[in-house]
């Protein structure tokens, strides 16, 4: 860059000598232009020079390449940008950790089950003999220990009932990155079960329908075995039809 200017100004100065010596013919105005703008571009040309050299040192100095990759990034839409951070991501659910996840929810929810049973009984164990359940049980017209027993068995009955509900949204909030996936692969699995299971209402004692719902299926494997038997039974129908 140095060298640049230096060789810049000598030109210079060789052109305006030159210029000086053999100028017989040109105005003195005319000559005072060409000098100025001689030495306004010289000292322009250093300058930028001086400019670059003070970028390159400093490290912010960025070429052409530079420039256009920068552009470019600038114009990917932010749909088609690489998420920063990946590990965030959850991946796709396959089908066996959809039927792990299944029989783990069902569990959850029958121990709730049996967690509000308890409670229920104890609670109709303990309010109804009192006397805020006097009004209840001279509803039910037998024995008043037959009635505290039908109704202690019942709020045990409501307290069951209520578990599954409430040991669901346990789980959806234990799991709440999969609950969607959970939810999706639901909807295709009980799609294929509809579509796949057989007529019940030619079922009879000697050839039952073989879990109507699919409510016994665990894995992939326990899959294909339903499906098995879905065609077992529909093999025996038509023997007993022949």
């Amino acid at each position: 860059m140095r060298r640049a200017g230096l060789l810049t100004s000598c030109c210079s100065r060789g052109i305006a000598s030159s210029i000086g010596s053999s100028s017989s013919a040109v105005s003195t105005p005319l000559r005072s232009a060409i000098l100025a703008q001689i030495r306004y571009k010289s000292t322009s040309s250093s300058n930028h020079a001086n400019a670059a050299q003070k970028e390159i040192n400093a490290g912010t100095f960025r070429t052409g390449e530079d420039l256009a990759q920068q552009r470019a990034s600038s114009t990917v839409p932010p749909s088609e940008q690489v998420p920063s951070n990946p590990a965030n991501t959850t991946p796709p659910l396959d089908w066996n950790t959809f039927f792990k996840l299944r029989m783990r929810r069902r569990r959850v929810q029958l121990a709730f089950s049996a967690t509000t049973g308890l409670i229920g009984f104890a609670t109709g164990a303990t309010l109804l003999p009192t006397a805020m359940g006097e009004p209840l049980v001279a509803m039910i017209p037998l024995d008043p220990i037959f009635s505290l027993g039908i109704l202690t068995l019942a709020s045990a009955g409501v307290g069951w009932l209520v578990g599954p509900s409430i040991g669901g949204q346990v789980f959806n909030l234990l799991n709440r990155r999969v609950v969607g996936q959970i939810k999706k692969k639901e909807v295709e699995f009980f799609s294929r079960i509809k579509k796949n299971r057989v007529d019940p209402t030619n079922s009879s004692a000697a050839n039952p329908v073989p879990d109507y719902y699919g409510e016994k299926i665990q894995s992939v494997h326990g899959y294909r075995q339903w499906l098995k038997d879905q065609r077992a039974f529909n093999r025996k129908k038509s023997a007993n039809l022949i």
